[in-house]
């Protein structure tokens, strides 16, 4: 039998290997398949109600621990976390933006 591993759960784990311990968030229909995959990393999910809200908690995140990682679906909101991104790459906090 063959060992095979999905991306994103590959992702996540090496995410957890760096440190990141949560990942914040917005459910959607896109990425709900790979939010299952977050505990069999040992990664904890913190659901947020709207994309800035999440950017924000994971950009707090990024500043206490160094790496935050964020992960929404696409739509509206996406435009708020590239400006966002492009902020935390001004003053040197990593927050990776994940979509699914």
């Amino acid at each position: 039998m063959t060992n095979e591993i999905s991306v994103a759960l590959c992702l996540f784990k090496r995410l957890r290997q760096l440190g990141v311990e949560s990942i914040h968030g917005v459910p959607g229909d896109f990425n709900l398949v790979a939010l299952d995959l977050l505990p069999e990393a040992d990664v904890k999910w913190v659901g947020n109600t709207n994309e800035l809200n999440a950017a924000y908690a994971a950009d707090g995140y990024a500043r206490i621990k160094g790496l935050g990682a964020l992960i929404t679906t696409f739509g509206v909101g996406k435009a708020l976390d590239y400006i966002f991104l492009q902020l935390n790459y001004t003053i040197q906090y990593l927050v990776i933006i994940i979509l699914f």
